[in-house]
């Protein structure tokens, strides 16, 4: 065993061991999320005292008001303690922290901060935060195939594809949506398609349903009794409509929640509110909010089932779309814990349901029902919101198992995220990304460079370039050996030089120590072959 080992870490895994591992590695993520939303739903029946947590809203409409607004309060003020406690930033990781994984670290993500985000987030969902629970299991997955990547030593393009194998797990075995979760997986976090990564992520994510399906059963996440009926060619223009108001929609979700950030932040320095105590602020609110409106209550599935059925008017489809998304924005603004793709399903329903209801009370003899609208409004914001038309289509059939709609979700979904990807830079989580200043967006030519240090790319200084490294220095045209090419490309067109002085810092030595001092030098030449390698090696990977 110890020698099988030993060959793995040396030499990596060979197709059929890689196989193995990503088997292991769905089954383990698949358990992962099955304990989390059972964990979730164990917690938040007992918090609440609902004996079914599907009809948790309904219940919690029959609670007194102080209990309504005390236990989100509660679970903030926890939360608060926890995320202050164990990451530097307080902030909860999600699935845009899997991606910069995937993007920037050899597909590797943080263990410690995850593992108090994904405690955070479970509690957050148990105690009336209003978000979803796929982001902190894509995370909690990311975190096991983390895990594996060390133990096994794997490059970036195994720990990649171990993560995308992972996170299709989860996906899986959090909707019971195999082909979905497989797509997800290479559309929203590895952001590419690749033969070779195809066959594993399959495996993985085939295990993680295969969990999904010993506890749940063969059954799909939304259990329908109206199915819809599309009168194809006449009735496509109102879908086409209906996908960019769900683009709108989904543009303002994304840029309420963004908003709600930059407040709460705003409000925490003005006031020196601590840190910790921020989540327990956003848990008043919500408790406020939830007294008159119990549905913004955790992930929204009876809501969501009550659109999709049809069962609500225009006047609360209306209301309770823009409610949920004030909700929305309190909790992940006030750095509470979840994620948005289940508050996006039910903000979609929303949304399709209200233009399905006026839709067809304008043409009735030429209209489905309303409640097909509703399918294509779940679909087209979830998809707008994620960036992911393609894996969010799929869902869409795999939670209802009802494939005749598909035609309307796809003419929907197309629109929808065609248009908010103009309103943000393509998706939630790439936005998030580049408010960060990790410009994943627009792909490998933009982020590579920050992957590139100064100092793996530098050469000794020449004895020639001794006399002009020292004037550049003097005039303050120096590189820090730990800075990036995305910080030294600038910089030669700017200054139109062969080659910049690289020091060991940037600045002078304190206690009145010599100046900077003088490590290497970085030549143009050699920094655009670096750059070119890496786009060689990234295209090689996306093309194997």
């Amino acid at each position: 065993m110890k020698t099988a080992r030993q060959s793995l870490v040396r030499r990596g895994p060979s197709q059929f061991q890689f196989w193995l591992i990503a088997l292991v590695i769905g089954v383990l993520a698949g358990f992962a999320a099955l304990a989390f939303r059972t964990g979730i739903a164990t917690l938040q029946g007992w918090v609440y005292g609902a004996d079914d947590v599907d009809l948790l809203h309904s219940f919690a409409a029959t609670l007194p008001w102080y209990i309504l607004l005390l236990v989100p309060v509660l679970g903030g003020l926890v939360v608060g303690l926890i995320l202050h406690r164990f990451t530097e930033d307080a902030r909860v990781r999600s699935v845009a922290d899997v991606i910069e994984g995937a993007a920037l670290r050899e597909g590797r993500v943080e263990l410690r901060q995850g593992m108090a985000s994904a405690v955070a987030s479970f509690l957050t969902l148990s105690t009336g935060g209003s978000s979803g629970r796929e982001g902190p299991v894509v995370h909690l997955a990311g975190m096991i195939s983390t895990w594996v990547s060390e133990k096994i030593r794997a490059d970036g393009i195994s720990g990649r594809d171990l993560l995308g194998c992972a996170v299709a797990a989860a996906v899986s075995a959090s909707f019971n949506a195999p082909i979905a979760g497989a797509l997800f997986a290479m559309e929203v976090v590895l952001r590419h398609f690749s033969v070779n990564t195809f066959a594993p992520i399959v495996v993985a994510s085939v295990a993680g349903t295969v969990i999904n399906r010993l506890q749940y059963g063969d059954v799909t996440e939304f259990v329908l009794n109206t199915p819809g009926a599309l009168q194809f060619y006449v009735e496509l223009p109102a879908f086409l409509l209906l996908g960019l108001i769900c683009g709108l929609v989904a543009g303002l979700l994304m840029h309420s929640i963004f908003l709600a950030d930059r407040l709460a932040t705003w409000v925490q320095t003005t006031l020196h509110v601590p840190r910790w105590l921020r989540p327990a602020v956003a848990g008043f609110l919500l408790g406020l909010i939830a007294i008159w409106f119990p549905h913004i209550i955790g992930v929204g599935y009876e809501t969501t089932v009550l659109a999709l059925s049809g069962q609500l008017l225009l006047g609360q489809a209306i209301i309770f779309a823009l409610v949920k998304a004030a909700a929305v924005s309190v909790t992940m603004g006030g750095r509470m814990g979840g994620g948005v793709f289940s508050p996006s399903l039910m903000v979609g329903a929303l949304t399709g349901l209200a233009f399905g209801l006026i839709a067809t009370a304008i043409l009735p003899d030429v209209s489905g029902t309303h409640t097909l609208y509703a399918f294509a409004g779940m679909g087209a914001v979830a998809a707008a919101v994620l960036g992911a038309p393609i894996s969010t289509t799929l869902i869409v059939f795999e939670l209802t198992g009802d494939w005749q709609i598909g035609l309307a979700v796809m003419v929907s979904v197309s629109m929808s995220t065609a248009l908010a990807s103009r309103l943000v830079d393509r998706s939630f989580f790439l936005t998030q990304l580049e408010r960060r200043n990790l410009r994943c967006a627009a792909g490998p030519q933009s982020y590579l460079l920050g992957t590139l240090l100064v100092g793996k790319v530098m050469r000794p200084l020449a004895a020639e370039e001794e006399e002009a490294a020292a004037e550049l220095v003097a005039d303050g045209i120096v590189l820090s050996h730990d800075a990036t090419l995305e910080a030294a490309l600038p910089m030669f067109d700017r200054e139109d030089l062969d080659f910049v002085p690289v020091v060991a810092q940037s600045d002078a030595v304190e206690n009145d120590a010599p100046g900077p001092q003088i490590v290497g030098v970085l030549r143009h030449l050699d920094a655009l072959k670096a750059y070119n390698s890496a786009l060689v090696a990234v295209s090689a990977e996306e093309h194997r």
